[in-house]
């Protein structure tokens, strides 16, 4: 009798699916370097029982399966991740306020765009993808228990049908439906993402927030804040409300920040920025990575992560400036 079972996939076959992956690790998880290690446990676990493979679904759909028992083992012990304004009140734009920080994988990070969303993708499905990666979107995933977070990124993200989510999930076509309707009540409950602008208007916003950040024009800055704009800046418990606030942040503990440069990136359906304070031994050095979101006329959020020695590698920045 001929065998049914189908060819072991190879490596390239495995590989090709590592981008798409990272990005429904990323939504679960909360994290890019946890969602990396994921998608590498992922590969690996498919490597190793390539020759198990039956055919009976496709590669696709088993690299998702295995991936989502990964990340829901991973959640079991892992504490919620969040913004840091879900953790704790905003603080005056003083130095004292830095003397509480976060506790290790208590918030959400960031991912670099290369990573996570489609090297080649129609506009509308590219613009969607970018929204379902936003910091607030991720964020308010967190909300949701693990399957119920699994089964609406796989039908409300990714577009699966319930009955292929369900035979993921190893349950009932009514299970899902009914979880994605108490997913959807929570994420409407939820802070949401800012909505898209259009990529000239934010193209000349931004322009102008790096000049005058490079030349510290405080004024000219707080000027490009809306004003209830906010400012994080993990692993500090501490975030700042409005941009008077910010503004005085700037001009006092974060004046060491004069003379800093601005390299251009991309991190969650934002643009982004690796900066770099001035090194007294020559050149810059890298100090924090700055998420910027807009409403199209102003920036709205502005997120600083602070933990270089994880994020610039990860996006690709340089570890010094001349």
């Amino acid at each position: 009798m001929t065998s049914t079972t189908s060819p072991a996939p190879a490596a390239a076959e495995l590989e090709r699916h590592r981008r798409e992956l990272t990005g429904y690790c990323y939504r679960m998880l909360g994290s890019g370097s946890d969602a990396e290690d994921a998608v590498q446990e992922t590969m690996e676990r498919a490597w190793r029982g390539r020759d198990r493979f039956e055919g009976r679904a496709s590669v696709r759909s088993w690299l998702y399966r295995i991936a989502t028992n990964i990340c829901l083992d991973m959640l079991r012990s892992a504490q919620r991740r969040a913004l840091p304004l879900e953790l704790g009140t905003a603080q005056p734009p003083v130095e004292a306020s830095l003397a509480r920080t976060l506790p290790d994988g208590s918030w959400v990070s960031p991912i670099a765009e290369q990573r996570v969303l489609p090297a080649e993708a129609d506009p509308a499905d590219l613009l969607q993808a970018k929204e379902t990666i936003r910091l607030a979107f991720v964020a308010a995933l967190q909300h949701l228990p693990p399957r119920q977070r699994a089964a609406l990124i796989l039908c409300d993200v990714l577009r699966w049908r319930a009955a292929e989510a369900a035979e993921l999930l190893d349950t009932t076509v009514a299970a899902v439906n009914s979880a994605l309707q108490r997913s959807r009540t929570t994420l409407a409950a939820a802070p949401g993402a800012e909505p898209a602008v259009l990529d000239s208007a934010e193209q000349e916003l931004l322009a102008r927030y790096v000049d005058a950040f490079e030349r510290y024009d405080i004024d000219a800055l707080v000027g490009l804040l809306r004003a209830d704009a906010v400012q994080t800046m993990p692993p500090y418990a501490m975030w700042l409300a409005g941009a008077e606030d910010i503004g005085r942040w700037l001009r006092g503990p974060g004046a060491d920040c004069r003379g800093s440069r601005l390299l251009p990136t991309r991190a969650n359906g934002c643009a982004a920025f690796g900066q770099y304070r001035a090194d007294p031994a020559g050149g810059h050095t890298p100090w924090a990575l700055h998420v910027v979101e807009t409403d199209g006329h102003h920036v709205s959020r502005l997120h600083t992560f602070l933990d270089t020695a994880e994020l610039f590698p990860a996006f690709a920045l340089p570890p010094h400036l001349g």
